[in-house]
């Protein structure tokens, strides 16, 4: 991996060696990019896997060079959470078919411990030096949270295969919706996009996000309460936590934290929206904040961690769309938070 460098005391790396869990990747296209947590790097001839990773938590990610492509032209970033105990072995196998990395059945994975000497010069090391960057944005994601919220396929993608809700490929399926046959001439840019195939996204490829709540405030709400709940949250707030973590409202924080990754590191603008619909709940819940105190300072801690990752340059052009983040932000008073 190019790039890929350590400074560390000669016993200290061996002891990692054998004591760190190690992924192992067979058949990577050389030239792809290949990341794991918040470091990248483009695949060279030698590349095998990396070695010396620390257990808990990781995301690694991937970018496959195209076969006709530029030199540094890669194809959509696809991405997988992790959790890895000490000294695991983790193997996946290149399918050039789907481009993906297809994890290999654990005994085989097994069988390659015995290899792991004779595998070290093809393995890059993890760089420790990130170490801190990655556990302050993944702080909250544990293993029962990567079950919950990633896809059933196992895969992040960047760019999701959707398929139409509806086969019309024929002239009589087009004539049930009373739409027009394909070599007719549109006479509007509106007729045309009438004319596209509603589409979704493929099953069990979708992130499992938290659904957010459509309503702001109770049924047969007042008045008064409708303008008190859209302005005040916590009714929304309370009703997610009790959808999806009743009894443990902490554990919102790793979604926030999961949708934040996908979005950063995932290429993945369906949670950045998610990210963005989460942080404006918990920003906008005054009473909430108030009661939950512990809450609010991990969520301060999570948030400066997260904007400090985040290119400027793409802050000016994205995150701050429509000045969402600088409005959400302001409306958290000084009064919700903890003295």
């Amino acid at each position: 991996m190019e790039g890929a460098s350590v400074d560390m005391d000669p016993e200290l790396a061996r002891q990692l060696f054998f004591e760190g869990a190690t992924l192992v990747f067979l058949g990577v296209p050389e030239g792809s990019e290949f990341g794991i947590d918040c470091n990248s790097w483009q695949v060279g001839p030698r590349f095998r896997g990396v070695k010396m990773v620390p257990p808990g938590v990781h995301f690694v990610h991937y970018s496959v060079k195209r076969k006709d492509g530029a030199a540094s032209e890669t194809g959509p970033r696809t991405g997988i959470f992790l959790h890895l105990e000490q000294k695991e072995i983790r193997l996946l196998h290149w399918n050039p078919q789907d481009e993906l990395m297809v994890p290999a059945p654990e005994e085989e994975a097994e069988k390659l411990r015995e290899q792991l000497t004779s595998l070290d010069p093809f393995l890059g090391p993890y760089p420790y030096e990130s170490l801190r960057c990655w556990v302050s944005l993944s702080s909250h994601i544990n293993k029962e949270v990567i079950g919950r919220l990633q896809p059933v396929c196992g895969n992040i993608y960047a760019f999701p295969e959707v398929l139409p809700t509806e086969n019309m490929t024929h002239t009589e399926d087009r004539a049930k919706h009373n739409l027009p046959k394909y070599d007719s001439g549109c006479q509007s840019y509106k007729e045309g996009m009438s004319r596209l195939p509603l589409m979704k996204q493929k099953a069990g490829t979708e992130i499992r996000f938290s659904q957010l709540p459509a309503k702001l405030y109770p049924e047969n709400a007042t008045p008064a309460e409708v303008t008190k709940h859209s302005m005040d949250l916590s009714y929304a707030l309370g009703c997610l936590l009790e959808t999806n973590y009743p009894g443990q409202p902490l554990e919102v924080l790793a979604e926030l934290q999961f949708s934040f990754v996908c979005f950063l590191l995932g290429n993945v603008y369906e949670g950045f929206e998610q990210w963005k619909g989460l942080l404006n709940l918990l920003c906008r819940s005054e009473t909430f904040a108030l009661q939950q105190p512990d809450l609010y300072s991990e969520v301060i801690s999570i948030l400066y961690h997260q904007l400090a990752q985040v290119p400027t340059d793409f802050f000016i052009d994205i995150v701050s769309q429509d000045n969402f983040l600088t409005s959400t932000l302001q409306v958290m008073s000084v009064a919700a938070l903890p003295h």
